[in-house]
């Protein structure tokens, strides 16, 4: 039986909603109004007066159809379902190995590597107490360490994320490992996950490793270079997770991250590199709070929007460049570490929201994120999660089903407003670059963080197990999984020793070509980054060695 659309105004319709708003009104009367993280009045009840269906081309159109809000590839999660791409990192690069095995095994169908804060601060690991490394992360300092973390794993056929910030040793390691392997760097696919310096800048202030403009080069260079040598990998990832775990509202998030995106984006023009060439490169990566439908709306409005600047404002002609790609993590800051085991509950619903918004690749965390690095039992059921999602609750059925709710599409618009004003404060400030350097972001941030925290205070924001339903004992918090003292002191030695007996000529040749590089404007770092790296210079040595060059990573302090 076809239907026709609903058209306004319907017989009856304005007498049937004054006798509910009425009948409402007696039932709530003086509730004070409710809104989102991003500070929307959420109305309790949307009908077809909150969407113009007439739009319906313009605002939505159809799954790989311009603007793409409903999808941007055709069948979506029905012809292909996302990416599991599982976060992982703990002790030694042995350990990584064995976890990254059987993750494969249990169906994840691509990997990311974390390293060890130690990495992720640009020191090696004898350069810390021992007990402290690994226990957030792989130690990975070297080509050789880069070797034994990716044993018996087809870096030819699967797709890694090395969460690696400026300079990129990490990729520049598993290149060599390719090269060691014989496979074709254009067979190497894969995210540098943590290429965003910017958002570094501003909220990840433990790695931020090199001076703004040194940043700001180093990465135009690793663009440059990956486009030519390494075409099939993602020079680029814009994150927005950092931004929203440091207190931006989720609209807020959406707008800075596209702001840093232009910005990137028109760094590269001025390099001279083709819009169309870089821009299809282009990935995102995004938190995914527990506010279930404003994180659906976000990213359907996010995809809109990211259209129409890739198109209209970059001027990108490829319609591969309009498409918003995005990898999404489900929230570690809405974990909690009271009663941990109802964290399953919150990263299920959270991993759904990203599932219906229409994301290409999903982690859920462990529910004991919030406690430790997770163990393996966790880890096993939050891949599980994923599993049961796509499988039991048959969520890739239906392309985009919430699409056509009168809630969702006015909330969408409505995010998509929040999120172009937060972009023309950007743009009103210069850009996210100068943006970024004058506070002005950081203190949005700052604002939207202390806010929140006042409503979970004040217990207008509801946090089961914090500021309400608490119990006085709590015997389901696990053990943390740590690593081996023995098995890190005896990688720690191997590390010192591979010092020893490597060939010093090689590598303060390599260091001085490094150094060079950085103060030439002709020549490419990333690609004397691969040389040392390959010449068996350490991953705090390169690092060591950019910062002298162009100076070292102080964050912008807002008082």
């Amino acid at each position: 039986m076809s239907q026709s659309a609903v058209q306004l105004p319907l017989p009856g319709f304005e007498q049937a909603q004054g006798e509910w708003r009425a009948a409402y009104g007696r039932q709530m009367a003086g509730e004070a109004p409710v809104r989102n993280r991003s500070g929307i009045e959420v109305q309790p009840l949307y009908t077809p007066r909150d969407w113009a269906s007439e739009r319906y081309l313009d605002d939505l159109n159809f799954p790989g159809q311009f603007p793409y809000t409903r999808g941007i590839y055709p069948s979506m999660h029905r012809g292909r379902t996302w990416t599991q791409r599982q976060l992982i990192g703990l002790g030694t690069p042995e350990d990584y190995n064995q976890r990254v095995r059987r993750i494969i095994e249990l169906g994840a169908s691509a990997i990311s590597l974390l390293p060890c804060c130690s990495g992720f601060r640009g020191i090696d690991c004898d350069e810390v107490d021992t007990v402290l490394l690994g226990t957030c992360g792989t130690v990975i300092n070297t080509t050789d360490h880069m070797d034994q973390a990716l044993d018996g794993v087809p870096i030819g056929e699967i797709s890694t994320a090395m969460n690696d910030p400026s300079p990129f040793t990490l990729l520049a390691f598993t290149l060599g490992v390719a090269r060691r392997r014989g496979v074709d760097w254009s067979r190497v696919t894969g995210t540098s996950n943590q290429s965003d310096y910017i958002s570094h800048f501003i909220a990840n202030h433990q790695f931020y490793r090199l001076s703004l403009p040194g940043s700001r080069r180093v990465l135009l260079d690793h663009i440059e270079f990956c486009r030519r040598y390494v075409p099939n990998w993602n020079p680029v990832s814009v994150v927005g997770q950092h931004m929203q775990q440091a207190g931006a509202t989720p609209a807020e998030t959406m707008g800075f991250t596209f702001s840093t995106a232009i910005q990137y984006a028109e760094d590269c023009v001025r390099r001279g590199l083709d819009i169309d060439d870089v821009l299809r490169r282009f990935t995102f990566f995004f938190d995914i709070s527990i506010s279930f439908f404003e994180e659906i709306a976000k990213f359907r409005a996010g995809r809109r929007i990211w259209a129409r600047i890739a198109r209209d404002r970059l001027g990108a002609r490829d319609p591969a460049c309009w498409r918003f790609k995005f990898h999404g993590q489900t929230s570690g800051v809405d974990l909690t570490q009271q009663q941990p085991l109802n964290n399953i509950a919150r990263v299920s619903v959270q991993a759904m929201a990203g599932i219906l918004s229409g994301l290409q690749s999903l982690h859920t965390d462990a529910y004991d994120e919030a406690i430790a690095t997770p163990s393996e039992e966790t880890a096993r059921v939050a891949v599980a999660t994923q599993n049961i999602l796509r499988e039991e609750a048959r969520l890739c059925d239906v392309i985009d089903p919430l699409g056509g709710s009168y809630y969702i599409e006015r909330l969408t618009d409505q995010m998509e407003a929040e999120i172009e004003a937060v972009i023309a404060k950007v743009d009103a400030a210069g850009g996210m670059y100068k943006a970024a350097e004058a506070g002005l972001v950081q203190t949005m941030i700052g604002d939207s963080a202390l806010a929140f925290q006042e409503q979970v205070e004040t217990g207008v924001r509801k946090v089961v197990g914090v500021n309400c339903y608490r119990i006085d004992e709590d015997p389901t918090v696990p053990p943390a999984d740590r690593p081996d003292l023995a098995a890190m002191e005896r990688h720690v030695e191997r590390f010192k020793a591979f010092k020893r007996e490597r060939s010093q000529v090689a590598v303060t040749r390599a260091l001085d070509d490094l150094a060079r590089a950085a103060n030439s404007e002709g020549e490419n770092t990333f690609g004397k980054v691969i040389d040392a790296a390959e010449a068996g210079v350490t991953h705090g040595e390169i690092v060591a060695c950019l910062r002298r060059e162009l100076g070292f990573g102080h964050p912008l302090v807002i008082a």
